[in-house]
């Protein structure tokens, strides 16, 4: 998979690319993150890229003609055009799994009041928003969706399994996990993790998951069998 991201900021990129994780997938070719210079298309002699919008308002826009330059040079038949905007659908793990299987993603992060609606119209495959707020650009929801859909892909991870046992990947949130001590100024781990029956942690596991989620998120849990599970579970685990 190869990630494109056309921006105003490419050292925000370049430093998150060649860190962590991501920088050690990056850098063992599990995927490519590369980033193209916006200015680097404009005609304008001070490398502008931006206007003040049609009609009036706050703020400037983003130019079609750089952005139409930079798109025609690097899409291809597979790629798949991601416009990052308040206006667009809300990201969620959902979106990750689905977005893991593109061959070729290009985003395009709004900047001042966004971008000329015509680069939309004409190239744009989906509009993603990373969250109820608005954020000075879009350079950070790029990374944030690289990074949560980076992190499915074969190898990325020291185990497949650690993307599968955490929160949002079953429409819960996570369980509570401890490590050693067993025991520490005065705070235990729970003696059923220490026992050695899988099934009976799996199922506390399970338990917790749900408790969490109908605490902190309990739009997450759509399926009544779940509350229905939960209370079973609660005769014994409570």
């Amino acid at each position: 998979m190869k990630f494109e991201i056309i921006t105003l900021f490419p050292e925000l990129i370049d430093i998150y690319a060649k860190n962590g994780i991501i920088g050690r997938a990056v850098e063992n070719k599990l995927f490519e993150v590369e980033y193209i210079n916006l200015r680097d298309y404009s005609e304008d002699k001070h490398k502008k890229v931006d206007d003040y919008p049609y009609g009036g308002g706050p703020g400037m826009l983003l130019r079609p003609e750089p952005m139409f330059k930079a798109l025609d040079n690097i899409k291809k038949h597979n790629s798949y055009i991601i416009y990052l905007s308040p206006k667009g659908s809300l990201f969620n793990q959902n979106k990750a799994k689905e977005l893991s299987v593109k061959e070729h993603i290009i985003f395009i992060p709004g900047h001042y009041e966004g971008i000329d609606q015509r680069i939309i119209d004409k190239y744009v495959d989906e509009e993603i928003s990373v969250g109820d707020y608005v954020l000075t650009s879009g350079e950070l929801p790029a990374l944030l969706i690289i990074d949560a859909v980076g992190r499915l892909l074969k190898g990325v991870l020291g185990s497949d399994e650690s993307s599968k046992e955490e929160s949002h990947s079953e429409n819960l949130l996570e369980y509570p996990q401890y490590t050693r001590p067993e025991s520490y100024k005065g705070l235990d781990v729970p003696e059923i993790l220490l026992s050695g029956h899988h099934k009976n942690i799996e199922e506390w596991r399970l338990f917790k998951a749900i408790e969490i989620t109908l605490k902190r998120r309990p739009d997450m849990i759509k399926d009544k069998s779940i509350i229905e599970k939960y209370n079973k579970l609660a005769q014994k685990y409570k």
